[in-house]
């Protein structure tokens, strides 16, 4: 199930917040930022970047699908990392949970062994917080069931007055 319509709970925000604000510190990176895989920004932090972040998500989605039909080519179930370097700047994408990507962008005043150790913590703890997440979500939407039938009869019955001749 895609997830693309987020809620976060203000204790879920703090300690998602939290988990990227250190590994943006302790990795020296120059900006952090979690989406999921349909590219819907959850959370940044670090230096604004300088082009459109909705855009950039949406490719980091999409590079994060991309490959992991490649992995299924050659026989692997997924990519859990993926890394892009360049000259000046790099990138390193990291698979949370089955849904959630996080990227670090980070430039030549770090190194991408102490970006992957610190981002290896990062997703250990932001993968408890989103478990976390999802159950309050799922418990949520369980409390909602109970009173969905009479609500979708009556929205059924006002879309066919809408649409009767």
């Amino acid at each position: 199930m895609v997830r693309t319509n987020w809620k976060v709970f203000e204790e879920d925000y703090w300690a998602i917040n939290t988990t990227i604000q250190e590994l943006l510190k302790n990795s020296n990176a120059t900006s952090v930022i979690l989406l999921d895989k349909t590219g819907q920004l959850i959370a940044s932090v670090g230096e604004e970047p300088q082009f459109d972040m909705y855009s950039f998500a949406s490719l980091c989605a999409a590079d994060f699908e991309a490959n992991a039909q490649l992995a299924k080519l050659i026989g692997e179930k997924d990519f859990s990392t993926l890394y892009h370097q360049g000259s000046n700047e790099s990138m390193y994408l990291a698979r949370v949970e089955k849904d959630i990507i996080l990227v670090v962008l980070f430039d030549k005043k770090t190194t991408l062994g102490l970006v992957r150790l610190r981002t290896k913590k990062a997703v250990d703890n932001l993968s408890s917080v989103i478990r976390g997440l999802y159950d309050k979500l799922e418990y949520e939407n369980e409390e909602y069931s109970e009173f969905n039938e009479e609500f979708a009869a009556e929205a059924e019955l006002e879309i066919d007055s809408l649409f009767s001749d």
